[in-house]
């Protein structure tokens, strides 16, 4: 039973996760943490921690993680996995279809710019949710935080500023 309900779960934050993968986090943390409590809050923070620093969607990346450490099985990594991109594939191909063959219509045009803000309000929300005390443990935590956030805002590349954080994360906190 678990595993049908870790599929339908993530086939439903596919399907309503509007944004991609960080507009998600928001709705994963809901289901996941609150609802069905499969792992806890500081779990989820670690997830998405790890998620952001492998190669791959976060989405889609976080549903293999916590499908397998709900389940303990491959199995339930790979239900996950298969539920959170379920939707996506299903209606990208069908909306590519669509798409191109209205794409020069103004009505269409208009509804694309009007969905900019909802991603951007996803996002913010899905960030608010991540600024607890399970992730600001003590004063490195914010020190890190503001370094990273000053640079974002400079353009310093991500990928750079993900790097960074894991030395500094490293050479602040230690191995464990």
């Amino acid at each position: 039973m678990l595993y049908v309900q870790l599929f339908l779960t993530f086939l439903k934050i596919g399907l309503f996760g509007f944004g991609g993968g960080y507009a998600m986090i928001s709705l994963i943390q809901a289901e996941v943490v609150v609802r069905h409590g499969w792992i806890s809050a500081a779990q989820f923070a670690d997830i998405i921690a790890i998620s952001q620093v492998t190669p791959g969607p976060i989405a889609i990346n976080s549903a293999t993680y916590i499908g397998y450490t709900a389940t303990g099985s491959v199995c339930g990594a790979a239900l996950a996995t298969f539920g959170v991109c379920l939707p996506s594939l299903v209606l990208m191909l069908l909306a590519a279809r669509v798409y191109l063959r209205m794409k020069e219509n103004p009505y269409v045009a208009q509804v694309m710019r009007a969905l900019r803000p909802v991603v951007i309000g996803l996002i913010l929300a899905a960030a608010l949710l991540l600024l607890t005390p399970d992730n600001f443990i003590d004063w490195k935590s914010y020190v890190i935080f503001g370094g990273v956030l000053v640079a974002a805002l400079r353009k310093v590349n991500p990928i750079l500023l993900i790097v960074l954080s894991g030395v500094a994360g490293w050479l602040l906190y230690g191995l464990g």
